[in-house]
């Protein structure tokens, strides 16, 4: 592929730039758009198609063509005609009238990746409004005006009771976040030196109100989270391992190679190349045979929440590059035609599947915490106690635990959940956004739950003065831990204790070198 094609940095002053064509973009592109601020430009090609397609359609309905929401009404009102002199008004009015969800409103990277999904999925040139609109987001995302944009509202069949919000500040009403502050859509626009569109043409509104792009956009900053967890996950079981002086020959190549299940490869390989240089690699542990299955089994438990991902981000990809409009614009054929390309389920259910398998995740890592604690399995004080007499982590159990209930209730599926709704006409949808947010959570609760594991971690090795024993990799994430935490030598308050180690596996441990997969970014 070209450079363009790829979406690689087109800017001879800087590298933090991204071309979108409505093709190529990834989801690591997504989040640099979105959470680091690139700025983004519009491929010649894309922007032509998006002209073609907008030609095209205004010569339809000119020759008598009735089309959806240009000059025949939404949803149940299909069948009302839309005359010219109509236009400036049902397209203001469709803005208005869909602005209709509820708080809280996205954060600022949310907003940025959801309208990021949005211009690329315009640019693949099946929407027909006026190109004006393609570069009234673009410029909004270079001057960082983001509108606020309420999270919940939306069914997971067209996101369209949200982006309306969207389209409030194209119009340059309503509220937007610029520089920190929130301000008026209008102050905005005049500080950035920038005019609002102030009137919409005929398909306009519907242009920006009617796709996915809440729940892709979002999705896709989940995903690229995930990713970096299951890393995490990796680092700190084999700290864990060490710990707990357990067998590495459940993670030897060879197992993988006879049964190649492709995420639970890459975590096994994680695991050996993070126990290279330490005493357990030369370990023999023959006795043992072989550990319990929380710690034996844990690469192909975060394996299969690396395939799911896998396979959910494929999907994903597949959205985010690719035309969910109703009616849609086929440019090649010069038709206009009414389409269900907003329905979502094919990637809809895989991160319901993905949800399901990071509870997995979850319940496996409170095992290694409760066998951490266990004298029959580490040999050491109960609960990890320093002394006779020090509860230690006796009652932090309570507190993963419920963490993990909470994880197993999000983790149920809510896609099948659904009302018939628009007269009985629009009688099918996946909750989409829900599904994103409640997988975000799921990933954010094992934030703490992993931290949990790896202050058991930590507190075993310390116990057992094997810290000169730990593998290279191992020794970063137990300085790591304890630059945050210290030993446990008498009973403290260790909600604070919880609180530090979270906020340090949630920005990132250092896991340079690891298996990562990123091509499914």
């Amino acid at each position: 592929m070209n450079d363009i094609a790829e979406g690689k940095q087109q800017d001879n002053k800087t590298d933090r730039v991204i071309v979108l064509d409505g093709q190529h973009l990834s989801i690591r592109e997504l989040e640099q758009i979105a959470v680091d601020h690139y700025r983004v430009e519009l491929a010649d090609l894309a922007v032509k198609r998006v002209e073609e397609a907008h030609h095209l359609i205004h010569e339809l309905a000119a020759g008598g063509m009735p089309i959806y929401g240009l000059n025949r009404g939404v949803g149940l009102n299909k069948d009302c005609e839309i005359t010219p002199e109509m236009y400036e008004t049902f397209n203001r009015n469709l803005i208005y009238s869909h602005s209709a969800a509820v708080g809280p409103f996205a954060s600022v990277a949310q907003v940025r990746a959801i309208m990021t999904a949005r211009l690329n999925s315009l640019l693949v040139g099946c929407t027909g409004m006026q190109p004006a609109i393609v570069f009234m987001y673009r410029d909004m995302l270079n001057a960082g005006i983001h509108p606020l944009i309420p999270l919940r509202g939306s069914v997971g069949a067209a996101d369209i009771s949200v982006l309306s919000h969207i389209g409030q500040a194209i119009l340059g009403e309503g509220d937007v976040i610029y520089k920190d502050a929130t301000i008026t859509a209008a102050d905005a626009f005049q500080a950035a030196g920038l005019v609002p569109m102030g009137r919409l043409g005929p398909k306009d509104a519907l242009a920006i109100v009617s796709s996915n792009a809440l729940s892709s956009g979002t999705a896709a900053l989940v995903a690229a989270s995930a990713l970096r967890l299951l890393d995490t996950a990796d680092a700190i079981f084999t700290l864990s391992l060490e710990a707990l002086q357990g067998c590495t020959s459940p993670f030897e190549e060879g197992l993988f190679r006879v049964r190649p299940f492709e995420g639970a490869a890459i975590s096994a390989a994680n695991v050996r190349r993070r126990l290279r240089g330490g005493a357990l690699e030369a370990m023999d542990r023959t006795d043992r045979i072989q550990d319990p299955l929380s710690f034996r089994s844990a690469c192909h438990v975060h394996g299969a929440a690396r395939d799911a991902l896998a396979f959910a981000t494929s999907q994903l990809l597949i959205q985010l590059n690719g035309s969910d409009d109703n009616p849609c614009v086929l440019i090649d054929e010069r038709r206009v035609v009414p389409s269900s390309n907003f329905d979502v389920t094919s990637w809809t259910i895989a991160f319901e599947s993905f949800a399901i398998a990071l509870s997995h995740v979850s319940k496996i890592s409170c095992y290694r915490s409760l066998k951490l604690g266990t004298p029959s399995f580490t040999g050491l004080g109960r609960f990890l106690a320093p002394s006779p007499g020090t509860i230690a982590f006796g009652t932090l159990q309570k507190t993963y635990t419920s963490l993990d209930a909470e994880i197993r209730l999000l983790s149920n599926p809510v896609s099948a959940d659904y009302f018939a709704i628009a007269g009985d006409i629009e009688d099918h949808a996946n909750n989409t956004p829900l599904v994103i947010r409640k997988t975000a959570e799921i990933i954010d609760h094992l934030y703490y739950i992993l931290g949990i594991e790896a202050m058991h971690a930590a507190q075993a090795i310390d116990l057992r003065g094997s810290q000169a024993d730990l593998s290279t990799a191992s020794t970063v994430l137990y300085e790591q831990i304890r630059s945050v935490v210290p030993p446990l030598t008498v009973d403290r308050p260790l909600t604070p204790d919880i609180s530090a180690v979270y906020a340090l596996v949630r920005q990132g441990l250092n896991t340079e070198g690891e298996e990562r997969n990123e091509s499914i970014l």
